[in-house]
């Protein structure tokens, strides 16, 4: 029997995808696990695999049509199978709306008029608004409950997006409904974005000219989204930071007596493994720094999803080690350098970048002293690791050598407080200055 295959979710916020390009002509036999295609989220350019066996019947998308979350994008079945009930006969065209699950944000006004009009998920999410503007569907909801014309709003890449029309609004640009007829418009329901920006909302992009010399490169898929989710960080997320110094003299000295018993089985546990580790460990005690803002109510994540900041020829990716908490500092070293391997060379897997839940940015390596890093939305917190400095330090009233890293925390300050951004600092300090309990 026939199947359909369908846009992954990677992510706890991914409501869309772009669509790059098939891998598999219609008729190609496909295993079960077989790349079929190459779709690119907000993190990165990933591989499509198929859930099941048979022949690609029909191509139900075509290469850069943004596609929702839970839409058909294929159909696979057995060879000569009549698809007619599935695809319209067969033929390679966007899945219809009836077709494909219904959005979560989707108000149900929305969902009949689009299967009465039996409107495909693609054109909707490219829908266009006069003088051309292009906006996605929960980009278009938010704005009408918030009475935002989507011609004030500014934003970057090909479409508007709910991200940026939050910000149009938390920024003081809500703007009265313009109805086009006399009925006035419905009372306009709680905001979504409720707290008060950090920056100013960027304006729309300056026209620059260029000059002698100049090079106009383009902006990457994931150079856009960097642009856009950094953004909507800095303009809705209120953030605080708190700094921390430790000794690492005791985490360096467990890091080689690990290396060495793991020297055999081709395991290196890295500094910043010894960091993720430490992470998950004090997220336990914290739950709040393991948390996302919902508006009316605070999320607490169940998993510990610590990610690594990576940066790659195309931009910064970051790799999340699932269980972060429970899970053993070679299996977190084995992980991760597979995952950075994959995050470099352009094969990284959906799961190695979705669901994280809290994020550490380390430029320790490049020799930075500190630094401060904005928070990876939907998280409550992201901390800035800095470099092993060598210098003098205070201990039992002498002066001696000693290796010393400073690390920032930035908090979400609608989801904690300074103070206990500040005991987390604390713990993660205690733990990385007293390492075996990493081992236990």
């Amino acid at each position: 029997m026939a199947e359909f295959i369908v846009m992954p979710k990677m992510g706890f916020d991914m409501r869309e995808g772009v669509f790059n390009q098939w891998l598999k002509a219609v008729g190609d036999a496909i295993t079960r696990g077989e790349v079929v295609a190459e779709i690119e989220s907000d993190k990165a350019t990933l591989d499509l695999e198929s859930q099941t066996a048979g022949v690609l019947l029909a191509t139900l998308v075509n290469p850069g049509d943004v596609v929702a979350v839970g839409a058909n994008v294929a159909i696979v079945g057995e060879k000569g199978e009549d698809i007619s009930g599935m695809a319209g006969g067969g033929e390679s065209k966007p899945a219809p709306a009836a077709e494909a699950p219904k959005k979560e944000e989707a108000p149900s006004g929305q969902a009949e008029t689009a299967k009465a009009a039996t409107t495909n998920v693609t054109a909707e999410a490219n829908a266009e608004f006069p003088a051309g503007v292009k906006a996605t569907p929960v980009a278009r909801r938010v704005a009408k409950e918030e009475g935002v014309d989507l011609l004030a709003v500014p934003f970057e890449g090909e479409r508007i997006r709910k991200a940026d029309v939050a910000a149009f609004v938390a920024g003081g640009g809500k703007t009265p409904e313009a109805p086009q007829s006399s009925v006035p418009s419905p009372q306009s329901p709680t905001p979504v974005v409720i707290s008060t920006p950090t920056a100013p909302v960027q304006s729309p992009p300056t026209q620059i000219t260029l000059r002698d010399g100049d090079e106009a490169l383009p902006a990457s898929k994931l150079r856009q989204a960097i642009a856009r989710r950094m953004t909507e960080s800095k303009t809705t997320v209120p953030h605080f930071q708190v700094t921390m110094e430790i000794d690492m003299e005791p985490a360096m000295a467990l890091r080689q007596q690990v290396n060495e018993m793991l020297a055999a089985d081709g395991i290196k546990v890295s500094v910043n493994d010894l960091l993720v580790k430490a992470a998950g460990l004090a997220l336990t005690y914290y739950p709040n720094l393991n948390a996302s803002f919902g508006g009316d109510k605070i999320v607490r994540r169940k998993a510990i999803n610590v990610g690594s900041a990576v940066a790659t020829p195309n931009g910064l990716l970051t790799v999340v080690q699932k269980n972060t908490d429970k899970s053993t500092l070679s299996q977190i070293a084995r992980d991760n350098k597979e995952m950075v391997e994959r995050a470099r060379s352009g094969k990284i897997h959906p799961d190695d970048v979705s669901d994280g839940t809290f994020t550490l940015s380390n430029l320790g390596v490049y020799g930075v002293d500190a630094f401060t890093a904005i928070i990876n939305p939907p998280e409550a917190a992201i901390l800035a690791i800095g470099g092993i400095i060598e210098k003098p330090v205070v201990k039992n009233g002498q002066i001696v050598i000693g290796h010393t890293m400073k690390v920032t925390i930035s908090a979400d300050h609608r989801v904690t407080d300074g103070a206990e951004a500040a005991e987390f600092m604390v713990k993660f300090k205690a733990i990385l200055e007293n390492p075996m309990r990493m081992l236990a």
